[in-house]
């Protein structure tokens, strides 16, 4: 018969305590599977078109696009950061504070209330091309959403406004959905009542057309 001193005995259970903890931890890794991948984060910057105007809450644009994407299978947190009669040049007064410093993409959607208001297209153009010259420093991958001026204000007017948006998209190598509004404008079952913003349906039917543009610039982001 072998007697093991006090200190060996103490050693023994210490190393069988040791080991067991490590089986267990094992089986723990095991059992949870690999780590859940952390979801990208896109940011919905843009006027009262992405921020919901005159919709109840969970209907805005960025809402029903959570959701449209979450059922294609993608994990996306998708911040809203549209203020609702926001100009170009608000949206760039405010991107520093709107757009979290860890966003993987960005949508930028802005021009409606530069239209509405006359603005110099030109004045339009170099504020969007420094929002997107943000978004590029800061290596979000980026989708430029388009508007194009009412026929009311002229056909020079509406050929400089409907051309800035191309030519950001060229320049600064982004995907472009041309119009955000399309398939809304103009149809009054898809409108509020003022005739300038999507309803629900509108929402949807904006959130259709623009889903596989957002898919691509997701799978950018995650390369």
């Amino acid at each position: 018969m072998t007697f093991l001193s006090p200190a060996h005995a103490s050693y023994g259970i210490l190393r069988a305590a040791v080991q067991a903890g490590a089986l267990a931890l094992v089986a723990a890794l095991v059992l949870a599977g690999p780590a859940a991948a952390k979801p990208l984060k896109l940011v919905a910057l843009g006027d009262s078109l992405t921020a919901g105007y005159g919709l109840p809450p969970g209907q805005a644009f960025p809402d029903v696009l959570a959701r449209a994407l979450k059922a294609k299978g993608w994990e996306v947190e998708v911040v809203n950061a549209g203020v609702s009669g926001d100009t170009a040049a608000d949206g760039l007064a405010r991107f520093d504070w709107s757009v979290p410093e860890d966003a993987n993409a960005i949508i930028v959607e802005f021009g409606a209330n530069d239209m509405l208001r006359g603005a110099d297209p030109a004045a339009t153009e170099v504020t969007l091309s420094h929002i997107l010259a943000k978004a590029h420093d800061a290596h979000m991958a980026t989708l430029l959403a388009g508007m194009v001026a009412a026929p009311n204000y002229g056909a020079d007017y509406k050929r400089r406004f409907d051309a800035i948006y191309p030519e950001l998209a060229e320049r600064y190598d982004v995907p472009l959905y041309p119009f955000f509004l399309e398939g809304v404008a103009g149809v009054r079952s898809l409108q509020l009542s003022d005739g300038l913003h999507p309803n629900r349906d509108g929402v949807e039917r904006i959130v259709e057309g623009i889903l596989p543009s957002v898919e691509a610039v997701l799978a950018q982001a995650k390369r």
